[in-house]
């Protein structure tokens, strides 16, 4: 299991995904943080780029810490996604030679 999983987050499409991701976790981080009126909405970019899998944890307790772990979390699943897709893609009609 470990294996395949380090072969679906090892794909460039994901790592660019994940690369996406974090930069959108950043930028919505400061962009809330230099926001003095509380009214910014830049955290719902990376909560609806890494869904459905963020929504998990968005329901749990309010704050930064349970934000972070949503927007990781879901990026995490779809980049293991986007790799398993892209290698199967690549394989083609081959069988899997890992099973």
């Amino acid at each position: 299991m470990r294996h395949r999983l380090g072969h679906a987050l090892g794909d460039v499409f994901a790592l660019v995904y994940l690369a996406l991701c974090a930069g959108l976790l950043v930028w919505a981080t400061v962009v809330t943080a230099l926001d003095s009126s509380d009214e910014s909405m830049a955290g719902v970019i990376p909560v609806f780029a890494t869904a459905p899998a963020s929504f998990v944890f968005i329901v749990l307790p309010d704050g930064i810490a349970m934000f972070v772990v949503a927007v990781v979390f879901g990026a995490l699943v779809n980049a293991t996604v986007i790799g398993w897709c892209a290698r199967a893609l690549r394989r083609g009609e081959r069988p899997d030679p890992t099973l």
